[in-house]
């Protein structure tokens, strides 16, 4: 398989070996669809590779059973990959302020603590924080101390953020950003989302 070129090889000491196998932070951001979708599809990939997965779904309800979820968590119990972990933090998805808004904040936060807990740990190889943006965005949870965390995090712990806003702090940390821009979606006239695209 082509391994592709890097541009630029950098003077930091490092062999080919240890730069390729650094660990990185991805950031999934950009009022685009397939942010998540895109981050999920790494978590196919760590699978594959048996690495313990983290997932950490910031603000959509705990209720809402996303298609990726019961296919990693079967993929996960399957004992054929890695093993898949699912932890949900929101009460409900919001694009605006509601009166159960300080539950979100607080579960946010307590989510936040958790990851914090697992990289120090070094539970998981791979850690998806699902829409984890919106909360840094909205002020819930200090991206400052998210790249504080996020730096000086031991071992090869994969870090992948997604969601709109991603504050510019984080940008600037991660290895990897991709900005989702949209060109069309079916939303824009009048269709709602569907199953086995939307969830």
């Amino acid at each position: 398989m082509p391994q592709g070129q890097p541009s630029v090889v950098p003077d930091d000491g490092l062999t080919t070996r240890q730069r390729r196998n650094r660990a990185l932070v991805l950031v999934h951001t950009g009022i685009g669809k397939g942010k998540s979708t895109a981050a999920f599809g790494l978590a196919l990939r760590a699978w594959n590779q048996g690495w313990p997965i983290g997932v950490f779904q910031f603000v959509k309800s705990a209720k809402w059973k996303v298609g990726e979820e019961n296919a990693l968590r079967v993929l996960g119990a399957s004992g054929e990959g890695g093993t898949v972990d699912w932890h949900k933090m929101g009460e409900g998805w919001s694009w605006v302020q509601r009166d159960g808004q300080m539950d979100n904040e607080e579960k946010a936060r307590e989510g936040w603590e958790q990851v914090k807990r697992d990289l120090a740990a070094e539970t998981y190889k791979l850690y998806v924080l699902d829409e984890f943006a919106y909360p840094m965005h909205w002020g819930w949870v200090d991206p400052d101390e998210v790249v504080s965390v996020l730096r000086e995090r031991p071992g090869t712990q994969h870090v992948v953020i997604t969601g709109r806003n991603a504050p510019g702090q984080i940008v600037d940390l991660a290895d990897l950003v991709t900005d989702m821009s949209k060109v069309k979606h079916p939303m824009d006239a009048g269709q709602k989302g569907q199953r086995g695209i939307e969830w």
